[in-house]
């Protein structure tokens, strides 16, 4: 993901998901390494806009500590996608929030019902904002084992 500081991002991703810093290789550009469990978040400083709708998405346990992090820092995106959170068909909620750089990041949880009410009442399900047919009701994010 490009940074336009690194600091600055790492702290952000740091709040939102608990990563903590690694060593990296030097690239001859200014990059940073975020350990997030088992998975890694590369960042590399630039002055790169990003584009609106290019994103991450992050599955996460538990949605909640993310939503109030992104909260406390008014990192909410509405527009990409009409809300920042969405319900998808097969009962997974999206999170839709920008970085300090303004990447778009997406966090997924599957089960709406487990947010709670204060969150849930926010959850605008894509059927609402758009007209779906029935094979776009038949889209799953995850992939059934």
């Amino acid at each position: 993901m490009s940074a336009r500081d690194l600091d600055e991002s790492l702290d952000f991703y740091i709040e939102l998901l608990g990563g903590e810093r690694i060593p990296a290789p030097d690239f001859g550009v200014p990059v940073a390494w975020m350990a997030l469990g088992r998975t890694q978040l590369h960042l590399f400083e630039s002055d790169v806009k990003p584009l609106s709708h290019h994103h991450l998405g992050i599955t996460v346990d538990d949605l909640e500590p993310v939503y109030r992090a992104a909260e406390g820092r008014d990192a909410f995106d509405r527009e990409a996608f009409g809300n920042h959170l969405v319900e998808l068909p097969g009962d997974v909620v999206q999170l839709y929030v920008r970085d300090p750089a303004g990447n778009l990041v997406e966090f997924d949880q599957a089960g709406v019902e487990r947010l709670p009410d204060d969150i849930r009442s926010q959850v605008k399900p894509i059927w609402e904002m758009r007209p779906q047919s029935d094979e776009n009701m038949r889209g799953r994010l995850f992939v059934p084992d």
